[in-house]
């Protein structure tokens, strides 16, 4: 049941982002943007996804071919170390489909294009201007050498962080100054914060002031759709994240300080996630979970993942 309700609302989450790089022009001016080019016909670039080939936990919100150079674009509004992993999941799932008719085991080398990552992130913790990530990061085994590797690029493009690349793209200033607004007219409501509110007069302000106009215009409703459920997802991760922290640490007091504090925190985590993803309670059982760290984990779940 926990695992159809989370993989239920995953699917359904989607952001403004992914909706702007879906539209040719503004994935191509996004692209000129970060790598000072100079592309004006949209036909050129060939819009790609997978939606319905794999799994939307490691979903990007654009992929695009121009020129042999294979992009892959992300937005991020909660900071997650995981990119260059997801990435290599969705780019072997691309891959495949470009060689498909190919003989991999043939003499001739099988050409691919080049791929490019990268992630714009805009939230909330305090991040470098622009760092990379890498999949060897998250080898258990540390090399020099690592026989793979996957490089992910992320700028912040929040306030005051990567103004030249916003300067030179009209979507992504014109998204972050959405995004601002509607952080603005929420902060500027207080105490009666109304989400919804806060979006349509943001959407109204791009309007009035010709930002993204004939996007916002057309995409009116969804555009508020879309904001609802994003803004509600991040909350409640951040809800479920709180109370994992506080039930962690009771339960690593409870169980006692062979495990500890920090160690209860760390299972009521991977608990949750084991369960979300399909395992029983008999199962976790097996692996050694105690009592009280299987129920914390089934009562968060319960809470937060089986309600409409």
């Amino acid at each position: 049941m926990a695992e159809n309700k989370n993989k239920s609302n995953r699917e359904y989450k989607s952001d403004v982002f992914s909706m702007l790089m879906k539209v040719p022009e503004y994935a191509l001016d996004a692209y000129n943007g970060m790598n000072m080019s100079a592309y004006t016909d949209p036909s050129l670039l060939e819009i790609d996804t997978l939606e319905n080939g794999i799994s939307l936990s490691i979903r990007n919100d654009a992929s695009f071919l121009i020129d042999s150079h294979l992009n892959l674009y992300e937005h991020q509004s909660t900071y997650n170390p995981n990119a260059p992993l997801r990435n290599l999941f969705y780019l072997t799932n691309l891959l495949s489909r470009y060689i498909r008719e190919r003989d991999l085991y043939g003499r001739k080398l099988c050409r691919i294009p080049t791929p490019h990552i990268v992630v714009f992130y805009n939230g909330g913790e305090n991040r470098p201007e622009k760092e990379v990530l890498k999949l060897s990061d998250a080898f258990i085994h540390k090399t020099e050498h690592p026989d793979i590797e996957v490089t992910c690029t992320v700028y912040n493009i929040n306030p005051g962080f990567n103004q030249d690349l916003l300067a030179r793209s009209k979507v992504l200033s014109g998204y972050m100054y959405f995004v601002n607004c509607v952080r603005d007219y929420l902060k500027n409501q207080g105490e009666n914060r109304d989400l919804e509110t806060a979006i349509r007069t943001a959407i109204k302000d791009c309007i009035d002031n010709h930002i993204l106009e004939d996007f916002f215009r057309e995409n009116v409703e969804k555009v508020v759709k879309v904001m609802v459920l994003d803004y509600t997802w991040e909350r409640r991760e951040e809800l479920i994240r709180e109370e994992e922290y506080e039930d962690g640490k009771q339960a690593g007091i409870e169980i006692g300080t062979e495990q500890g504090i920090a160690q209860g925190t760390s299972l009521l985590e991977a608990a949750i996630e084991d369960l979300c993803a399909g395992k029983t309670i008999t199962e976790l059982e097996a692996a050694g979970y105690d009592q009280k760290i299987i129920q914390k984990a089934q009562n968060i779940i319960n809470k937060h993942f089986n309600k409409e």
